[in-house]
């Protein structure tokens, strides 16, 4: 899209954002913001440079364990806390990412998974730390600038000022020439090689990047629900925020919002609903699958690419004819 059809689309996006606490619970909102900007940080390796982790819950997990562990025990402010979260999930990302993307393929899924499941065994053995299978309940979340962070609405209102600022890294990042370089590596590494790029380098920056994101959207999960749950490492919570990037539509910006968007809304409605709630989800994923491969923002994408192109072309006038 072009430069004012991205501002249109952006300011349309951010205004139902505005609106949605209003619509919904503010804690169901702040979950689309915290999943949605999770599943963005995810794509940036999955769908800029093809590459799939199936252990990106350790960045947002050891992200949580952190914010939580600081706000619990340091007394550190919310920013300071999250700033530490995000700040450990790039830490641990940097022997993940240069150990993993040495491989490709399946190996590089299994690997990324191994470190996962490695992850989270630590955090739940590590009990005088991580309160082991009991997580850390009743986190405190000190006020900023008259900001209470026990008013749901205070604590939407942050998370969708640090949601945005992560969103507009990701954005910047994609649409730069290091966002055509993944794009060129995810399409033909061997060529991009050929023509001077160094690929492994491009590759490990954009796992770092989505590292850091997916830290900080852990950090404001952490923050918005004062607690830290056991799954927040747990391979389950990868393989959410895979379909859910999926069912949105990878490489498409917009997608993991949507996706995360559905996601909440589905599993909020239906754990009120009925129990089973993985069987429906899981039904929903599998028919987004079979019929919309390219996801819910990819194929109306595609659909409009294809109504422009069946446009017929405007006959410019001829010359005047002679009198």
């Amino acid at each position: 899209m072009s430069g004012r059809n991205w501002i249109l689309v952006g300011a349309s996006a951010f205004l139902v954002l505005v609106g949605l606490p209003f619509v919904i619970y503010p804690v169901v909102a702040l979950d689309i913001l915290c999943l949605g900007l999770f599943a963005l940080a995810f794509d940036l390796v999955f769908g800029q440079v093809g590459l799939l982790s199936f252990g990106h819950a350790a960045f947002w997990g050891t992200s949580a364990y952190v914010t939580g562990w600081l706000l619990l025990h340091a007394g550190a402010s919310v920013p300071l806390a999250m700033l530490g979260g995000t700040a450990s999930a790039f830490l641990i990302a940097i022997p993940i990412g240069f150990l993993s993307i040495r491989s490709v393929g399946i190996y590089f899924s299994m690997i990324t998974l191994a470190f996962g499941q490695m992850i989270d065994f630590i955090a739940k053995q590590w009990e005088d730390v991580t309160g082991g299978e009991s997580g850390m309940p009743n986190i405190p979340r000190p006020s900023l600038f008259g900001l209470d962070f026990s008013n749901s609405l205070h604590v939407y209102w942050f998370g969708l000022v640090v949601a945005t600022c992560g969103a507009l890294v990701a954005f910047r990042t994609i649409h730069s020439p290091f966002g055509a370089a993944l794009r060129a590596i995810r399409d033909n590494d061997i060529r991009a090689q050929s023509v001077g790029y160094a690929t492994w380098a491009h590759k490990v920056l954009a796992f770092l990047l989505s590292a850091a994101l997916s830290g900080l959207a852990g950090a404001l999960f952490v923050v918005a629900h004062g607690v830290v749950s056991l799954d927040v490492l747990s391979w389950t919570t990868s393989g959410q925020v895979v379909m859910t990037t999926l069912l949105g539509g990878t490489g498409t910006f917009l997608g993991p919002l949507v996706g995360s968007a559905i996601t909440v809304l589905l599993r909020d409605a239906l754990s009120r609903s009925t129990a089973a709630t993985g069987l429906v989800t899981g039904l929903v994923f599998v028919v987004t699958v079979l019929f919309f491969r390219r996801g819910v923002v990819g194929s109306l994408l595609a659909l409009w690419a294809q109504r422009q192109a069946a446009r017929p072309a405007a006959v410019a006038p001829g010359p005047p004819a002679a009198s």
